[in-house]
């Protein structure tokens, strides 16, 4: 039997229906006695690891020389009005929004650093 390269198999997977590569994966899992899932779910939880948190809270620190502008922006990122705006604005350290993405919490902060504030993301 001639000896198979990385090429001429990776050159079939191309080539292959899903359900041909299903029945490989079940051979395999025949003759060597291993279970596909396992494979596929172990790099999967490692991926997640590396990741930094998926939900952050954006607090605002201080609120710098500006704070008309720092209520207008905090107005703005929560919808609120400006009395309370102005309230948690006067509260600082005070927490802006919580269990928001990451992505979010970035955009946030620049806001607020635009408008004069210290922000800090945990």
């Amino acid at each position: 039997m001639a000896k198979l390269t990385q090429e001429d198999i990776l050159a079939y997977l191309e080539e292959a229906t899903i359900l041909e590569l299903n029945d490989l994966v079940k051979a395999i899992e025949d003759k060597f006695g291993v279970v596909a899932a396992a494979a596929v779910a172990a790099p999967a939880a490692e991926e997640t690891k590396d990741e930094g948190p998926s939900e952050v809270t954006v607090t605002l620190t201080s609120v710098g020389g500006t704070k008309v502008a720092v209520i207008k922006a905090v107005r703005e990122i929560t919808g609120l009005g400006l009395v309370d705006a102005k309230k948690l604005v006067d509260g600082a350290p005070a927490a802006i929004k919580e269990n928001i993405s990451p992505e979010e919490a970035d955009q946030i902060k620049e806001k607020l650093m635009a408008a004069g504030a210290t922000v800090e993301i945990k």
